[in-house]
C-alpha cells in the first residue's frame, strides 16, 4: 500500500513541533541495526489501537534525517522481527519513502482483532513479553490485563462461580419469588412443574458445591442476594458529588460521598437517588435520569467480575460540568468504542447475570430492559435535552463513560422569562430558533425549554426525541 507523502511530511512536522514521540508514533535512527526494543513497540501497537513506526530519523537532533541510514535492509529486518519474533506473526505495511533527499522506512502496524490479542515476544512468553503503548513509551502488560485479553478468546463464566460459605438463606426471598413467578409465566412448559430448587438451579441462581450443598452463584447473589458485600466487600458503587478544593490543605473534598451496597437492584436504586439528591439546589444542570440509570446499570452488569477485579468498585461521580461512570474491565467481545452505537453489536461478558437481571423487577419494569440498545438510549436521552453524546474511554483494565453537562451558572445569562417572552412573540419554535433568538447555545435552550415543559408553562409538539420538535406556550 502506497504511503501518502504529504501525510509523512505532516507527521514529521508535528514531531518536530512537540519534540518527542507520541502515543501512536515511534521514531528510531536505526543506523547500524534495529534497536532491541523494536519488538516491544510492535507488540504495544498491536495490543492497542495501532500505530506508525518511522525509521531513519534522529530524535536527539530534532527529528532530522539520520546520516548513514540504509532503508532497504532496515525494512527487511523489521519485517523479519514482525514475522519471526512475535506471536502471532505480524504483517505490518512497510514502505520505503523518499524524504528530504534520502529515504525513510515507514511501517503502519494495525491493531489485532480481540480474539488474537495479546501479541507478545515469543521467546519471553505471553506474561513477560506482552506490551501496550502509554504516552510515548511501551509498558509491559500486567497479569490482570493479559488475563482480560485472553478472556476475549472464550466466554467468561466468572458469574457462575459458586460462593463458598453462602446458602439459600443469603438470598432475598421477595426477589427470588418475583424471578420465579416471572420465569414460570414466560416459560410455563419448562418451569411450571419444577420445584423452586430445581428451577433456581436451571436459572443458575444456585449450583451444587463440592460438598453436595446447593449454594448461590455469584450471579445469583449479585442479582438476588440480601447483602452480597458480606462475601465481596468491594462489589459496590462508590458515589461522589460536587467536588471542591480546600484552600488550606489543597485536598479535594465532596459535598456528598457514599458507598452503595446490597444486590444490584438496591445499588442502582440508591445511586439514582443520590444523583437526584445532589442535583436539587446545586450548580449541576439537569442530567437525564434515564441516561444516568442506563450508564450505571450497564456498568454493574458488564463490569469485570473475575477474582482479581472483585476488589474494585464501580465509580460514579457527579460534578457541575460532568457525570462519569467508571467500571473495572474494558469492553468485551465485538464491541468497541467506535461500534457502541451501531445496531447489532452486543457482547455479554456476564451472560448468566445479564439473563437473570432481565427477570428482576425494578421501579420502571425490569432491571435490564434495553439489551443491545442501552448506549443508543443514552445518546437519545442526551440529544433530547440538547446534550452531546457521551465520551467513551476503553482500556484493557477499565471502561468509563463521561457525559458533559452545562452548568446553571452558564445558563443564567439569559433568564427563563426571556425564553417565555420569545415563545410569546414568535409562537411555535424549535430549540435552535430559540437559541438563535436569545443568544443561548442550543444545548442550554433545550435545557430551558425542558424546564418550562416540566413546569407546565410550555408543551412539546412532535415525536418524542425528534430533532424537529417544536415548543409553544401552554
Amino acid at each position: 500500500m502506497a504511503i501518502d507523502r504529504r501525510r509523512i511530511d505532516a507527521l514529521v512536522k508535528d514531531l518536530r513541533h512537540v519534540a518527542t514521540d507520541t502515543q501512536d508514533i515511534e521514531v528510531k535512527e536505526s543506523v547500524q541495526k534495529l534497536p532491541a526494543s523494536m519488538a516491544e513497540t510492535v507488540s504495544a501497537f498491536c495490543n492497542g489501537p495501532g500505530g506508525t513506526i518511522i525509521l531513519g530519523l534522529s530524535e536527539k537532533n530534532g527529528f532530522t534525517v539520520a546520516p548513514g541510514f540504509r532503508a532497504k535492509p532496515t525494512a527487511d529486518s523489521l519485517a523479519t522481527i514482525c514475522s519471526d519474533k512475535l506471536t502471532p506473526p505480524i504483517r505490518p505495511e512497510i514502505n520505503v519513502v523518499d524524504f528530504e533527499g534520502t529515504q525513510l522506512v515507514v511501517a503502519h502496524v494495525h491493531e489485532l482483532p480481540p480474539c488474537e490479542k495479546p501479541c507478545y515476544i515469543t521467546e519471553r512468553g505471553v506474561y513477560q513479553g506482552s506490551y501496550v503503548r502509554v504516552s510515548d513509551g511501551d509498558r509491559k502488560l500486567t497479569t490482570y490485563e493479559i488475563d482480560r485479553l485472553l478472556e476475549e478468546r472464550t466466554q467468561p463464566t466468572y458469574d457462575l462461580d459458586i460462593v463458598e460459605g453462602a446458602s439459600f438463606n443469603d438470598l432475598d426471598r421477595d426477589l427470588v419469588n418475583a424471578v420465579l413467578e416471572r420465569q414460570r409465566s414466560l416459560h410455563p412448559k419448562i418451569f411450571a412443574d419444577r420445584d423452586d430448587a430445581e428451577t433456581l438451579t436451571m436459572l443458575h441462581v444456585l449450583s451444587r458445591a463440592a460438598d453436595g450443598a446447593l449454594r448461590p452463584t455469584l450471579a445469583g447473589l449479585l442479582a438476588l442476594g440480601v447483602y452480597p458485600q458480606q462475601f465481596f466487600p468491594r462489589l459496590t458503587v462508590t458515589f461522589v458529588a460536587n467536588p471542591s478544593r480546600d484552600e488550606e490543605s489543597g485536598l479535594i473534598t465532596y459535598a456528598d460521598a457514599q458507598t452503595m451496597a446490597g444486590p444490584i437492584p438496591a445499588i442502582l436504586t440508591d445511586t439514582i437517588a443520590a444523583i437526584q439528591r445532589n442535583e436539587n439546589g446545586s450548580e449541576v444542570a439537569r442530567l437525564p435520569l434515564a441516561a444516568a440509570r442506563e450508564a450505571v446499570a450497564n456498568a454493574l452488569v458488564h463490569r469485570d467480575y473475575s477474582p482479581l477485579a472483585r476488589g474494585t468498585a464501580v465509580q460514579v461521580s457527579l460534578a457541575p460540568n460532568k457525570f462519569e461512570v467508571t467500571s473495572p474491565g474494558g469492553l468485551y467481545g465485538t464491541v468497541t468504542s467506535d461500534s457502541l452505537a451501531t445496531p447489532g453489536y452486543a457482547s455479554a461478558r456476564n451472560q448468566y447475570l445479564l439473563s437473570l437481571l432481565e427477570a428482576v423487577p425494578f421501579s420502571d419494569g425490569y432491571l435490564v430492559k434495553n439489551r443491545k440498545a442501552g448506549y443508543r438510549l443514552i445518546c437519545s436521552e442526551l440529544a433530547r435535552e440538547g446534550l452531546p453524546a457521551p465520551r467513551a474511554e476503553d482500556h484493557i483494565s477499565s471502561f468509563s463513560l463521561a457525559i458533559e453537562l452545562p452548568t446553571k451558572a452558564a445558563d443564567s445569562l439569559v433568564t427563563q422569562d426571556e425564553v417565555v417572552l420569545f415563545l410569546k412573540e414568535h409562537g411555535e419554535s424549535t430549540a435552535q430558533e430559540v437559541a438563535d433568538g436569545t443568544g443561548l447555545s442550543r444545548r442550554t435552550a433545550t435545557y430551558r425549554l425542558s424546564r418550562l415543559v416540566e413546569q407546565g408553562v410550555a408543551i412539546r409538539i412532535g415525536k418524542p426525541r425528534s430533532p424537529k420538535q417544536r415548543y409553544r406556550l401552554s
